[in-house]
């Protein structure tokens, strides 16, 4: 594999006799042992934290995620055994604990928040959080992050573009509304202006046409553009979290009851059915049967089976043959019959768990408690921030830097209990 890829930003002289390991196993090291990695046992996956031990928090999707990506591509070497520059298994798994160290306190409602406070200084998203984390925030570095690999640091990058240049216009702002509409708000998916050298290091091997190929967009809605392109390290990831988003999730809604089997029948199941699939055809009712079993094996066995479908089906196929590099002109995809299963599954999920009126009460507390927080800790940094922030806030201020990227950094690090305690020491009374 070319070394260009196995650069680090920095030349950091460490101490390892002996070590024999590559350098994507190293990569692989560093964020298992990150902090930043093990505050996802306390952030919300979708079902919230509390004294349900079943529950998946965003480390224990992450997992699976991991899981997930290894058996694809396991499966995708096994199919095209000529190919050259798949990922290596410990880049990939790398990729796949770490895809959501970004995410801030209260899943999706802490992201729309951000966004809305930062509206005027780059905007907030959790994949943009992640890069930034891993290759500038991280303390295992002075101020390189983790230090982690060029393709490493590549694989991170869902939506190449920056932010900047994906919203088009603002959302409406109506002054008598005490709140915001979250539709309005979610986030453009790309990078901040703020990591713009990191940005340019990753790519710097690229050719001019494959840089600019890489960053092109389309105008998805009337506020925000979206990227078409991610490398083949990103799409192997982004296909592995989709499919546990759409089983695991589907499988801790059905276990603790939140989702019923009328819910199954008159939902998914129907249109499950109207795609005449001729998988489904075969395979849907006994689905059906165990997932809804009184026996919880019997539902292990139903996830395990819509798992192995989905990785067993997996292409490698041509994003673009206009990209010169190999590692951007493929990805990864799944046939249509499969897709459409699993984007079935996806939006029963979404519009069945997470659009429930109760979660997004959840959701609507956390996403209001966060703006709240930005507000105070905005109002007067130098008294409110911790004396480790309040550095970096000064230094950011004093260079003419994006001061208010530290006070969102600080917020979006936070765990969703956390974030509590923080907001009742500022705001609530003592009991």
């Amino acid at each position: 594999m070319c070394q260009y890829w196995q650069a680090r930003i920095i030349d950091q002289q460490k101490y390892r006799p002996n070590d024999n390991r590559s350098a994507w196993q190293v990569d692989r090291s560093r964020i298992i042992h990150a902090a930043a990695f093990r505050r996802l046992q306390a952030k919300t996956q979708i079902m919230g934290i509390g004294l349900n031990d079943f529950y998946r928090t965003r480390l224990t999707h992450s997992l699976e995620v991991a899981q997930i990506g290894s058996g694809l591509l396991r499966h995708l070497k096994t199919q095209h055994a000529n190919f050259k520059h798949f990922p290596s298994a410990s880049l990939l798994e790398t990729l796949c604990l770490a895809h959501d160290i970004g995410h801030p306190p209260f899943g999706h409602g802490g992201e729309i928040a951000l966004n809305f406070m930062m509206r005027e200084n780059g905007g907030f998203e959790g994949n943009a959080q992640t890069l930034r984390i891993v290759s500038k925030l991280e303390p295992y570095s002075n101020g390189f992050g983790m230090n982690l690999t060029r393709r490493t640091l590549l694989g991170f990058i869902k939506y190449p573009a920056f932010i900047d240049d994906l919203w088009h216009t603002f959302p409406p702002l109506n002054e008598k509304r005490s709140f915001i509409k979250a539709d309005h708000w979610r986030p453009a998916k790309g990078l901040y202006k703020d990591d713009q050298d990191v940005f340019n290091w990753i790519i710097a091997p690229l050719s001019g046409d494959d840089k600019k190929l890489l960053s092109s967009h389309y105008q998805a809605d009337e506020f925000r553009a979206r990227t078409h392109y991610k490398s083949l390290d990103a799409a192997i990831m982004e296909l592995a979290d989709d499919i546990a988003y759409a089983v695991h999730d589907l499988e801790d809604a059905i276990a603790t009851e939140v989702l019923t089997l009328s819910d199954w029948l008159n939902h998914a199941q129907l249109q499950l059915e109207a795609l005449n699939s001729p998988w489904l055809n075969e395979h849907l009712n006994s689905i059906t049967k165990r997932l809804f079993s009184e026996y919880e094996y019997e539902r292990k066995d139903a996830i395990g089976e819509l798992v192995n479908t989905f990785i067993i089906n997996a292409q490698l196929v041509v994003q673009n043959a206009d990209f010169e590099s190999e590692i951007l002109q493929y990805t990864v995809s799944l046939p249509d019959e499969f897709a459409a299963i699993l984007n079935v599954l996806k939006h029963f999920v979404f519009k069945r768990l997470i659009r429930e009126p109760k979660m997004q009460q959840v959701e609507f507390k956390g996403q209001n408690l966060l703006i709240e927080l930005f507000s105070a800790f905005a109002s007067d940094p130098m008294r409110l921030l911790p004396e480790t922030t309040q550095e970096m806030w000064l230094n950011a201020h004093d260079k003419q830097e994006n001061s208010m990227r530290i006070i969102c950094d600080y917020l979006s690090g936070m765990s969703d209990e956390y974030a509590y305690k923080t907001y009742q020491r500022l705001f609530l009374p003592v009991s």
